[in-house]
């Protein structure tokens, strides 16, 4: 079959592998009708996440329809129309029940690198290197889904493909910000990288009742997607001071919840931003932290900050000090898509949640190299890449 596949830094192949099979009682095998790039990906592309390997597939967002089950499924069969959460979990474990799916203890299958690396080995994930599990990701004809009863969901017939590819990754992430971060009727939220999980964090936000809600991007055209589909607030913030006007908007408070959905490669300017940058190009920290750290210094004291950006390991300039001294609240974590996806497919299927429009572009899989260099440049207005297989 055809995939996708990381041929080194910066390098990408459409080549053919063998296609997955069954391997446990719990597994479905699904043939791709849709697959997203992800911010998150480009990370792994450009080599800042280490344990990817040439040949490895790529991609984790997507959705399909099921060709074959394993013998213990029991909430799929042959034809069903399913969306996949990005992140692999049992379903079983302590964790699992305590609806933190992404820090399964079994969905990891090699758990010894990130033990290393941050204490405890989280969950699983498709396509993001054996650090992860080292799964096939979703960028390919077929996809090999392990705890299948956990981890898939069937989609309403009244949902499109299009709309529903995005409750595989982008949304569930994006409404977990406004649900770690506690956002209710009378909150300020702002929210930190006017990507998918940008807008989604934004949406969730406001059907959770916040009366003010305010995304922050360095790019026009992202900012006028929102306000065109979203209807909140906007910051560009090579046009304004972003404390100064987040001050003034919020009556010198600040916002109650800040949320952080940019990650490890954020773009800042003045001397922490090029510090920031000759340190990571150099390989002496492996994240740029800029709109972390701008959104601890802008939260009112006694906030919420909340990360949805991909970090990997250390970063310099953490402002320790403001979050100590302000009284923050710092809630952080890998989406637990299987505890958001039910409730995210509903409000699809009622129209309360259109994620269409994040796709600004759909192309067949063969083109994905080229797409990947698409968004990764942000050309043509892209938001995000879609496949088809």
């Amino acid at each position: 079959m055809k995939a996708v596949i990381w041929a080194g830094i910066n390098e990408l192949a459409v080549t053919d592998v063998p296609e997955p099979t069954i391997r446990n009682s719990d597994d479905m095998i699904v043939k791709v009708r849709r697959t997203g790039t992800c911010g998150s990906d480009l990370h792994l592309i450009g080599g800042y996440i280490p344990f990817v390997r040439k040949g490895d597939v790529l991609g984790h967002e997507f959705m399909g329809e099921v060709v074959a089950v394993g013998d213990q499924v029991r909430r799929h069969r042959v034809g069903d129309r399913v969306v996949v959460c990005s992140f692999i979990s049992c379903g079983r474990c302590w964790y699992c029940r305590q609806g933190l799916y992404s820090c399964c203890d079994n969905g990891n299958t090699n758990p010894a690198i990130t033990e290393a690396l941050w204490g405890f080995a989280p969950g699983g994930c498709f396509g993001y290197s054996h650090a992860l599990g080292g799964f096939a990701g979703s960028h390919a004809e077929y996809v090999r889904v392990p705890y299948a009863d956990v981890g898939a969901f069937t989609i309403p017939d009244e949902v499109s493909d299009d709309r529903a590819v995005f409750a595989s990754d982008a949304a569930p992430t994006g409404w977990m910000g406004a649900d770690l971060g506690g956002v209710g009727p009378g909150d300020v939220v702002a929210v930190w990288g006017a990507g998918a999980v940008g807008h989604m964090a934004a949406r969730a936000a406001m059907l959770r009742g916040a009366e003010q809600v305010i995304l922050i991007d360095r790019y026009e055209y992202r900012l006028d997607l929102a306000r065109r589909h979203l209807g909140c607030e906007t910051l560009n913030t090579e046009l304004v001071d972003v404390g100064e006007e987040l001050l003034d908007r919020t009556g010198g408070r600040g916002p109650d919840v800040c949320i952080e959905a940019v990650g490890m490669e954020a773009s800042t300017t003045g001397v922490q931003g090029v510090y920031d940058q000759i340190k990571q190009k150099l390989r002496l920290q492996t994240e740029r932290i800029g709109a972390l750290r701008e959104a601890i210094y802008q939260c009112r004291k006694g906030g919420t900050v909340v990360i949805l950006g991909v970090f990997a390991a250390v970063a310099d300039s953490f402002p320790v000090g403001a979050v100590m001294n302000k009284g923050l609240t710092i809630r952080a974590a890998q989406q637990h898509g299987q505890r958001y996806i039910p409730t995210l497919l509903d409000l699809m299927r009622r129209g309360e949640l259109v994620t269409e429009y994040l796709a600004t572009h759909t192309m067949p899989l063969d083109e994905a190299p080229a797409g990947y260099e698409i968004f990764k440049g942000k050309r043509d207005d892209c938001l995000r890449c879609v496949f088809v297989p």
